[in-house]
């Protein structure tokens, strides 16, 4: 049972909710895009892993009047419809940190609400505004929107790579998962080789071992009379850190019968 709490990645297991923080798992991300090959990396590098650490940061987790279901259960994200206020006040923190930060924030806003705005007038005016400044920003950054695309590409797969981790949705008996296509247009897949290692195929970092973390809460109470003491619960947690090892994997070939 995988739940998203405002901007909470939030899993159900035998000891409780396991809690995600929006800003923990963007961080995972950022790990995940330092390590990215050299040669592929886009030329403004420290930005593209600002923009990837903060790509959703205009949303304080328990700052929402309601965060739980009539149940109470932590709040479903799925229910949440676009929120003009959050996404324009998204747009603005990234214009004041810089317009290439921007520029990756506003594409990831446009992946995100894209299919909404079909049917929500709002949502598709607001895309559209940003599709406007996108344009102004390319021609003042002198990136082609093939180029911006490429590397919204590598921002869309650290994120994605991460939310897998932050979800726990490894697979068993060493099963291929799906992350994402990257910003070579390859698809990537996850692979879990033992308890605390992970692998990518095909192998696109420049190390051949590193690892990544993230920080989660483990809420044993399954319900909640109000948000405040959900609140209270996810504060007073204890906070553990996720550690895995990601090793590439050396394919065995087989020896030539003498």
């Amino acid at each position: 049972h995988k739940i998203q709490l405002q901007n909470m990645i939030v899993t159900y297991k035998e000891d409780g909710w396991h809690v995600v923080t929006q800003r923990s798992h963007g961080i995972l991300a950022a790990q995940i895009c330092t390590n990215w090959q050299v040669k592929d990396r886009p030329e403004r590098w420290i930005e593209t892993i600002i923009a990837i650490a903060e790509h959703d940061d205009a949303e304080v987790e328990l700052d929402g009047e309601n965060v739980l279901t009539p149940q109470g259960g932590p709040l479903n994200y799925d229910m949440k419809i676009f929120d003009l206020a959050h996404c324009e006040k998204l747009s603005t923190l990234t214009q004041t940190k810089n317009r290439y930060i921007a520029l990756l924030t506003s594409l990831h806003m446009e992946f995100l609400y894209r299919e909404e705005a079909v049917d929500n007038s709002v949502c598709r005016n607001f895309l559209k505004s940003q599709a406007s400044l996108q344009d102004k920003w390319r021609k003042e950054l002198k990136i082609t929107e093939a180029e911006s695309l490429r590397i919204y590409n590598l921002m869309e797969w650290c994120d994605a790579f991460s939310l897998l981790l932050c979800q726990n949705r490894l697979q068993p008996e060493k099963r291929k998962l799906e992350i994402s296509t990257g910003p070579d247009k390859k698809m990537y897949y996850l692979l879990q080789i033992s308890d605390e290692t992970i692998t990518v195929d095909p192998w696109p970092f420049k190390a051949k071992n590193f690892k990544v973390t993230f920080e989660y809460r483990v809420i044993k109470q399954l319900q909640f009379g109000s948000s405040a003491d959900f609140r209270k619960a996810f504060l007073e947690a204890p906070v553990t850190e996720q550690i895995w090892n990601v090793s590439k994997q050396v394919s065995k070939k087989k020896k030539a019968k003498v």
